[in-house]
């Protein structure tokens, strides 16, 4: 059966099915990622098609292997290390320095739970910073829990092996120091890091999250981000519920910007940090408007950066101070919402999806074929050129990449990324004065940007973090390093 003619009864009985069992939300808006990954699923079921994948799940008794298989073509892990850069320092600079200073010499331990930890980087990103946070880490009994519904996903960050994309915002330096690199050249993090996080399968859309007997209860910090987003507004509600039960009495919870919301997190005290919004367990007396806290006099250095940060002041806010707000921030909708779009568009956008999504995973070959295809449908999209370069460069392919960075710039010539891909690639041949006159056009395009807007296919790199990273190069024009490099999974 093709896909045009089953019934959108049908459709919508599949989704139900599938939010039923994973809580993932499919609406009609949304069904074009739903038949893309039950036709991936399909393959691996031995069935012809998405339509036949979903006459079988209608009528099948699903295993839990079988659910597994279908989550894995359902869920995409877009990350990298140090994602959504502010929480991070949030972290380093208030929350965790807090909780050391209160348990130092009394109960040494931390507990912390990655809850949708994707190929690994947000776990590993928690260790790195908590090590660099204690220096007498041996002392302490320090727990990072990752886990996700995707066993693949579970597979590939137990290997703890990454590519150039998954260090897109770090600083230089910081691959030489954490990982290894590999004969085929990609980086396997250090066993001292691997060892701090321990991985296991949970599907958050389950009554009941961590097993009493796992000894890993009342958490300190859990990391839930980009999942609420994909879920039925029932299954967010419920798993807000027991997120909020999992964490210790003053625990905190970190979700993505587009998730903050004052219904979902009523149980919570919102606490504004500079560019993040943080939720905190406690006693229903103790909350109110959220709470807006400045930058630290005393904030360490960037999060990931080569040197450990030092512990900044204690965090201890005041509520009748004048940082408090009246009103609470306008909250973002948790179920995502789409606008309608011509056939031409929504097909554009779906091949574009299907691109970034491929080269996310490491998918190179097909990433490639389906970032042709793209051009192919939209000659004159700058993006999809950008887009086309970032993975024959991940191939090894620099001059083809090159060639595809000049015709992104041709169409659009303040592109300010791909004259910063420019640079670096002429940086990596040692041709510095290339590389610096690249920079410097970045450096002159950005000049128009406000520090905190995100760039265009950067996946969240504001155009102020760029300037540093660019003036970081030029500081040193003799030192081979690896800068972060833009992500071709950033939706415009």
């Amino acid at each position: 059966m093709q896909i045009d003619v089953v019934p959108d009864a049908l459709w919508q009985r599949v989704s139900e099915v599938i939010a039923q069992h994973t809580g993932l939300d499919f609406p009609g808006e949304r069904r074009s990622d739903l038949q893309r990954g039950l036709a991936a699923a399909a393959t691996e079921f031995g069935l012809a098609d998405a339509a036949s994948c979903a006459e079988w799940l209608l009528s099948a008794s699903l295993t839990r292997p079988q659910l597994h298989v279908i989550a894995s073509h359902l869920t995409i892990g877009e990350t990298y290390f140090f994602r959504e850069r502010k929480a991070f320092d949030a972290l380093a600079e208030h929350v965790l320095p807090e909780l050391i200073r209160r348990r130092r010499g009394r109960d040494q331990r931390l507990r912390l739970w990655s809850a949708a930890c994707s190929t690994g980087e947000e776990p590993y990103s928690l260790a790195i910073l908590v090590r660099q946070l204690l220096p007498d880490w041996q002392d302490w009994t320090v727990t990072i829990l990752a886990t996700d519904i995707n066993e693949r996903f579970l597979q590939r960050a137990t290997a703890g092996i990454y590519g150039e994309w998954s260090f897109r915002e770090s600083a230089a330096g910081f691959k030489e120091r954490y990982f290894t690199a590999t004969s085929n050249g990609r980086f396997a993090i250090a066993p001292e890091i691997r060892n701090c996080v321990s991985f296991a399968h949970l599907n958050l859309a389950e009554g009941s999250l961590l097993s009493p007997t796992a000894d890993v209860h009342s958490m300190d910090i859990i990391f839930c981000r980009n999942v609420l987003i994909y879920f039925t507004a029932s299954h967010a509600r419920k798993l807000a519920e027991n997120l909020h039960r999992e964490l210790a009495e003053g625990g905190w919870l970190v979700v993505s910007p587009s998730e903050c919301s004052q219904t979902l997190f009523s149980r919570f005290a919102a606490v504004n940090f500079p560019g993040t919004i943080l939720y905190r367990k406690c006693k229903a007396e103790e909350r109110g408007p959220p709470i807006w806290l400045p930058p630290s006099d005393a904030a360490p250095e960037r999060v990931a950066a080569v040197d450990a940060p030092q512990p900044s002041t204690s965090y201890a806010p005041d509520r009748d101070s004048e940082t408090a707000v009246t009103s609470p921030p306008p909250s973002a909708a948790v179920v995502m919402q789409t606008s309608p779009a011509s056939s031409q568009s929504a097909q554009l956008e779906a091949i574009s999806l299907q691109t970034r999504v491929l080269a996310n995973q490491g998918q190179h070959a097909d990433a490639l074929a389906s970032s042709e295809q793209w051009i192919a449908s939209d000659k004159i999209d700058s993006a999809a050129h950008y887009v086309h370069a970032m993975i024959l460069q991940e191939m090894g392919e620099r001059q083809a990449a090159r060639d595809s960075l000049h015709r992104a710039v041709y169409l659009q010539p303040d592109f300010a990324l791909a004259h910063f891909a420019l640079g670096n690639l002429a940086r990596a041949e040692a041709r510095t004065a290339q590389a610096n006159k690249y920079f410097a056009n970045a450096l002159h395009l950005l000049r128009s940007w406000p520090p905190d807007a995100l760039l265009p296919e950067s996946d969240g790199m504001s155009a102020g973090r760029l300037v540093e990273i660019i003036s970081t190069l030029l500081a040193q024009p003799d030192r081979p390093v690896s800068p972060p490099e833009a992500s071709p999974n950033d939706k415009r």
